[in-house]
């Protein structure tokens, strides 16, 4: 059992204090990492892992707005490796990708990361040579801001993650012969007698019929589950029971970080209101939730602010319910909740993916939490129906019903709708506490990129190309660049770009929310402004690890007119 104490903390506020009382000086640390294997375990099994520090996760890097960073990583591989800094604005050159932005780290090698933090919030670090990040090379990243506005009693961070059964190369070698393997929760004869029962034959005759046209399945909603991953929270199985403590009447920051290679979450603590109020590092309007998805890549802030001399359960159900990580938030170390019942499965259905028919409905019965062994796939979406805009008119006219303390001070803007708070956080409640007056306007241009994949040769794609055979997207500094992703697949893919922020339009105008994953959900399209005014080459991908493997992956170039180089 391992559990989490603030002391730390109120050290970091302390240096961080006095350093705020000495203006004019600019904080520089020396940070070093070395990357190596280790023999790890964690699910009653020697495995091999790729570490830095020997930790897992990683070391939890604290850094400042304004610092000017050094990091020193040595490679200790018998193979390259690479750090990637997630979310992280710095010169293209320190980004971390090998073939695009450096040439990597040979092993015995040391390479020196130098740049200045032009940025605050929650943010991670990981991986970008092959499977290592799957294989553990991932840790948090916290970066204090210059004036601290937000006080409170705890600051934690929950790292999510999946670890796997297999080698992930085995994983993807299977995968390339059977893009289903992993998926135990395949339609059967019953099902389809019980859906003759609920929906009638011919519906259901045709639902079968369009889903086989499709050469698509309505249960696979994720291409690695349970059958193949344990879940972890921290780098601890809900076996180990992760704990974090508090105080009734405390505010307790829970600083969530979804690092899985593969997985996407569902968060709820059972009993305890969440409010967001950050996304991605940028801090957000509060709104209050009984849940919300993490994506692949995403990070989300949450305060609450337990009440009672009572323990909480922190639970993370996989999207597919394949399985689940948990731990504890507790006033007392030896006091541990309950797990919650896991979720009916919900199917994906026909609508979702453009169709006119309606498919599955809820299953009614709950799943309860298997630990230890093979958990069945049971599969949910939270709700598939698309997600209404909100204008910025309608944020000022609104306030949500109940919030925590004003953590925002005098902030004059737009505020979230009062939304029920017992359902999951939707993009379209994402405001920025900030406008941004550039993205009045239209954009300069917009490219289209189509999220493709064929799931019999299992080979992911933007546009039907995959990244060996395309041409870079070559972008002019200064550019606000609008870019539409049209996804034509049955999977949720989290698009990440490197090096530029993206502005996810949910309705909200200058309001827009600042994220640097945006995931899209099965058939649907959305729609990001990226300001390119970072210049360099960068990556551009789904952050599901095997999607960005097998293709779905390109190169972007910014580049600045010739007379605008010093």
């Amino acid at each position: 059992m391992q559990y989490w104490d603030f002391s730390h903390a109120r050290f970091a506020a302390a240096y961080l204090l006095l350093v705020n009382l000495l203006p004019g000086v600019t904080q520089a640390d020396v940070y070093r990492l070395s990357i190596s294997e280790k023999s790890i375990n964690l699910i009653g099994e020697t495995q091999q892992a790729v570490l830095a520090d020997a930790a897992l996760p990683a070391p939890t890097l604290h850094w400042r707005e304004g610092e000017d960073v050094t990091l020193h990583v040595s490679n200790q591989l018998a193979e390259q490796t690479s750090i990637h800094w997630h979310g992280i604005i710095l010169p293209y050159q320190m980004d971390g990708v090998p073939g695009i932005s450096f040439d990597g780290i040979a092993p015995g090698q040391t390479f020196t990361y130098q740049f200045k933090v032009k940025q605050s919030g929650t943010y991670w670090y990981h991986g970008h040579s092959g499977m290592q990040e799957q294989q553990g090379l991932f840790g948090a990243l916290i970066i204090a801001p210059q004036q601290e506005r937000l006080t409170v009693d705890r600051d934690y961070v929950v790292m999510l993650s999946d670890w796997p059964r297999a080698d992930p190369m085995r994983t993807m070698a299977r995968l390339k012969k059977q893009s289903d393997y992993y998926n135990y929760q395949k339609r059967t004869v019953g099902d389809f007698f019980d859906d003759i029962q609920r929906i009638g034959f011919w519906e259901t005759l045709n639902d079968r019929l369009a889903w086989g046209e499709m050469r698509m399945v309505p249960t696979d909603l994720a291409d690695v589950t349970g059958a193949n991953y344990r879940f972890l929270i921290n780098g601890q199985t809900a076996e180990a029971k992760p704990l974090y403590l508090f105080k009734p009447g405390e505010t307790v920051r829970l600083r969530f970080i979804n690092a899985s290679a593969m997985t996407h979450f569902d968060v709820r603590l059972p009993g305890l209101k969440m409010t967001v109020i950050a996304a991605d590092g940028q801090t957000v309007e509060p709104v209050d939730v009984a849940e919300f998805r993490i994506a692949v890549a995403e990070t989300y802030d949450v305060l609450v602010q337990p009440q009672t001399d009572q323990a909480y359960s922190i639970f993370a159900e996989a999207m597919d319910r394949s399985g689940y990580a948990s731990a504890t938030l507790t006033p007392r170390a030896e006091l541990q909740a309950p797990l919650p019942a896991m979720r009916p499965m919900t199917l994906l259905t026909l609508a979702d993916m453009g169709g006119e028919h309606a498919g599955h409905a809820a299953h009614p019965a709950a799943v309860q939490p298997l630990v230890g062994e093979e958990v069945s796939h049971a599969h949910s979406e939270h709700s598939t129906a698309p997600e209404q805009t909100m204008s910025a008119h309608a944020h000022h006219q609104a306030m949500a019903a109940e919030a925590m303390p004003d953590v925002h001070g005098n902030h004059q803007g737009p505020k979230t709708l009062g939304e029920d708070p017992t359902q999951p956080l939707s993009y379209s409640q994402l405001v920025a506490t900030q406008p941004n007056h550039s993205l009045v306007g239209s954009p300069d241009r917009e490219i289209r990129l189509r999220l493709t994949g064929n799931m019999q040769r299992y080979i992911w794609s933007f546009d039907d190309t995959k990244y060996a055979d395309a041409e870079p997207i070559r972008v002019n500094f200064g550019e606000r660049v609008r870019f539409t992703y049209i996804n034509e697949t049955m999977m949720n893919h989290p698009i990440h770009i490197h090096g530029l922020w993206q502005y996810l339009d949910n309705g909200n105008g200058m309001y827009n929310p600042k994220k640097h994953v945006i995931n899209v959900k099965p058939g649907q399209t959305v729609s990001v402004d990226v300001p390119a005014d970072a210049e360099g080459e960068w990556a551009f991908h789904c952050h599901l690890l095997y999607h960005m493997d097998t293709g779905m992956f390109r190169k972007l170039i910014v580049t600045k007119a010739e007379h605008e180089h010093p």
